[in-house]
């Protein structure tokens, strides 16, 4: 998702009044929210893009999707979005909102990436390992699960990402392999 100065400014905007009027951690759940349903689903985040469909049908159908499971401030926010025509930065606005709001609470976000479910003795040590290499204080993991990986994992957080996995290993040694220093070339 690309940014945009008008969706970060925004972005900033909701984070001011949430701040304002003591509904951080609400909006902020409505953010989060909007932003998982959004990045879920492809075809919501096209609608919202699109210049075919009327700013008043989406603001239609975002009301539908979303009817009482936000907050007065958010609905508000949103309905000012969509009369003002900027609805197809409401995916780019909820996500930076999420980033601002782990940023302000100092809390990291990281994804972590295995082929099986992970116990609660590893997400303490990857989550120690987060802190090792964070600022914040606190971690939230989303864990996923890629039969692919084999075996490890892949962690990312921040502008970090470390791949322990046996794909990779496999990978690297498909290379190395590739490189074969013992046939002599014509």
């Amino acid at each position: 998702m690309h940014q945009t100065k008008a969706g970060i400014r925004y972005a900033k905007s909701i984070f001011k009044l949430a701040i304002d009027r003591k509904e951080l951690d609400a909006v902020s759940k409505d953010m989060h929210l909007l932003n998982q349903t959004i990045s879920e689903n492809r075809g919501l985040e096209n609608l919202l893009g699109s210049p075919i469909i009327k700013s008043d049908k989406k603001g239609d159908i975002l009301h539908e999707i979303f009817d009482n499971k936000l907050g007065t401030t958010t609905t508000a926010f949103l309905d000012l979005l969509v009369r003002k025509r900027r609805e197809m930065h409401i995916p780019q606005i909820a996500r930076q909102f999420v980033l601002l709001y782990l940023e302000n609470n100092n809390i990291e976000e990281a994804v972590l990436t295995t082929p099986f479910p992970i116990d609660d003795n590893f997400r303490k040590q990857i989550t120690d390992l987060i802190l090792k290499y964070s600022t914040n204080e606190t971690v939230e993991l989303e864990e996923k699960i890629d039969p692919e990986l084999i075996g490890g994992f892949v962690l990312r957080f921040g502008d970090k990402q470390f791949d322990a996995s046996i794909l990779r290993e496999i990978e690297n040694l498909r290379k190395e392999f590739d490189k074969n220093l013992y046939v002599k070339s014509i």
